[in-house]
């Protein structure tokens, strides 16, 4: 059910899009799931109309897919989707390390060095949702402090992919382990200026994703 007190002055339309795009970024709506209607607007205490505009308005993302006579159902993501994701984010965010380097400032790297702790923290308590929102904070500062508003603004457009794919494989995440040692090269590079090696650590670390998502897989909507 929606919180309609704290969020009345929004239309509802835009109140229940917004809900059902997190539910499915965040996998709580898994992949390969009917979008019915009526369920929906009873678990969320509205109309079927402000379902059906939601749904409508998410099949133009991407995120829904609507079957002739079959339905609507939370769209899937292929391996070959997530090698797409990593590749275009690999680039981007190669870049953005690369530009932090001399770019970056004070302030920057102590809430990055902050980010990279709490992550380590939650890598070691197994916190599955912390783990997604420090590794997201960790990556978003570099992107922010490499200065340039272009590659923020494309990185930017990526994210709501990136979102989804982290729900997706930090849910059988093998490499928790090796997550903190590959953030702290980065890091490191970053703080002591060496762009190149910022830039390549960053590629490293999406290449060793792509890796596990090629060889191993994604079993999607294990929750």
């Amino acid at each position: 059910m929606l919180n309609f007190d704290i969020q009345n002055h929004r239309p509802l339309r835009e109140i229940v899009y917004e809900e059902l795009k997190m539910q499915i970024l965040t996998g709580k709506i898994i992949p390969g799931t009917r979008m019915m209607e009526v369920e929906l607007a009873e678990d969320m205490g509205v109309s079927r109309t402000p379902i059906r505009e939601a749904i409508r308005k998410l099949e133009k993302e991407g995120l829904v897919t609507i079957e002739p006579r079959r339905g609507a159902y939370a769209s899937q993501i292929s391996v070959k989707d997530m090698v797409d994701i990593l590749e275009v984010r690999q680039d981007m965010e190669g870049l953005a390390a690369y530009f932090a380097a001399s770019r970056m400032t004070d302030k920057q790297m102590e809430t990055l060095q902050e980010a990279s702790d709490s992550y380590n923290r939650a890598v070691a308590e197994g916190n599955t949702a912390n783990m997604i929102a420090y590794d997201t904070k960790f990556h978003r500062i570099i992107v922010e402090s490499c200065n340039n508003h272009i590659l923020v603004h494309m990185i930017e457009q990526l994210q709501e992919l990136v979102l989804r794919f982290r729900y997706i494989y930090y849910d059988n995440f093998k490499r928790a382990e090796n997550m903190p040692e590959e953030h702290r090269q980065i890091l490191e590079a970053i703080r002591e200026g060496r762009a190149k090696d910022a830039r390549t650590a960053a590629d490293v670390h999406i290449d060793r994703l792509k890796e596990m998502v090629i060889h191993d897989g994604i079993q999607q909507g294990r929750k």
